[in-house]
């Protein structure tokens, strides 16, 4: 037999539509209509806004440990935009722009960082997953609710968001290769934002590019400026609407950069440069969107002043709902069965027993500061 080379069905693609300064290749332009790319500046400005507003909070002492999303918005915003109602999106952390934009109130997003597990609570009507921050283990279930569509036939798509660390997990390989082997419809988005906390992309793999990872489980990849709202829209949408006429999954590697740090429990300086910090604000993806959308004259610097005011008001209620929440301290008995098993039944029984006897009012109940002042010395 000759020796010669295997010629692969799938590719793999690069795409990007705006640069620096707002213009667009008019050729792959979607050209989006007014009202929907006003829509997507405000949620873009909601969650810097929002970014911003937690970190400041978290130095504070007013929440836990946060993981900022600065930099990244139009990465997660752009594919969340291209899913339906009735899709499910899989998040990681980094992605509030899109959570916000699925219908999560901001305020649920507040408490979850600050450590209440409300915020875990998926609102009524949408289809999310929660936060999560265990590496790559939303891959799995990401994989597995794809698996879950198909089977019902309900033509719902599966969005998960990974970083680019977590493609150096086993559980992102695995769900990969459920998606290739049996055809799922799910589309997978590295968020490369260059740093897995301290360790760059090029120490994460030998590989020239993480989009190329899809060609070994049999499916397309395509890598995307990350900063570019207008090809993640297209690039996502391009991987939903193959998914949902059955032909697949697609991974998206969205090259984006982490402006702010890891955690605020992390130092960047430790491992990197601010100049390399300020290469990477120039294609910031929220100053290009609002170049490109004052080209077109759909927006203008008053009308953007406006804007800040409106989503200031906004993040400051959702603030202020979040600190006067009250928890309800028995709803981890209701959250987990539609129906609640006996035992779990008696236990709420006993719980709350135990709440009303050291709330009511004790009888005959001494001050000790009256016994003592009654004393003779």
């Amino acid at each position: 037999m000759p020796r010669g080379k295997i010629e692969l069905s799938n590719y793999v693609e690069s795409l990007s539509i705006l640069d620096v300064e707002g213009n667009a290749d008019e050729a792959l332009d979607p050209m989006l209509e007014a009202q929907e790319l006003r829509r997507l500046l405000r949620a873009m400005l909601t969650a810097r806004r929002y970014d911003e507003r937690m970190l400041r909070l978290q130095r504070q002492g007013r929440i836990g440990t946060y993981g900022p999303a600065l930099g990244q918005e139009a990465a997660s915003l752009g594919p969340a935009y291209a899913l339906g109602k009735n899709d499910w999106m899989i998040p990681s952390f980094r992605e509030p722009a899109g959570m916000l934009y699925r219908g999560w109130p901001m305020e649920k997003l507040i408490l979850w960082w600050g450590g209440n597990e409300y915020g875990s609570s998926v609102p009524e009507g949408v289809r999310d997953t929660p936060i999560c921050v265990p590496v790559s283990s939303q891959c799995q279930y990401a994989a597995g609710v794809a698996w879950g569509c198909k089977l019902r036939k309900d033509q719902a798509v599966t969005l998960c968001f990974v970083g680019d660390g977590g493609t150096s997990e086993g559980d992102f390989h695995e769900a990969m290769n459920c998606a290739g082997s049996f055809e799922l419809p799910l589309v997978m988005v590295i968020q490369n934002n260059q740093w897995a906390i301290s360790l760059p992309r090029k120490r994460q793999t030998a590989s020239p590019t993480l989009a190329q990872k899809a060609l070994a489980y049999g499916f397309d990849g395509l890598q995307v400026d990350g900063n570019d709202i207008l090809g993640m829209i297209v690039a996502a949408t391009e991987g939903v609407e193959r998914a949902r006429r059955g032909g697949g999954a697609t991974l998206i590697e969205a090259i984006t950069y982490r402006l702010g740090v890891h955690t605020t429990a992390d130092d960047p300086k430790k491992y990197r440069s601010d100049s390399e910090v300020e290469e990477w604000k120039v294609r910031d993806p929220l100053s290009r969107f609002y170049k490109y959308l004052k080209r077109r004259q759909i927006m203008d610097d008053k009308a953007r002043d406006l804007l800040e005011e409106e989503v200031a008001e906004e993040i400051s209620a959702a603030v202020s709902k979040a600190e006067a929440f009250e928890p309800d301290v028995g709803e981890p008995f209701r959250h987990c069965f539609k129906t609640m098993p006996d035992h779990l039944e008696r236990q709420q029984a006993e719980f709350q027993a135990y709440l009303d006897s050291i709330s009511a009012p004790k009888k005959n109940r001494t001050d000790g500061r009256s016994q003592l002042s009654g004393r003779t010395h």
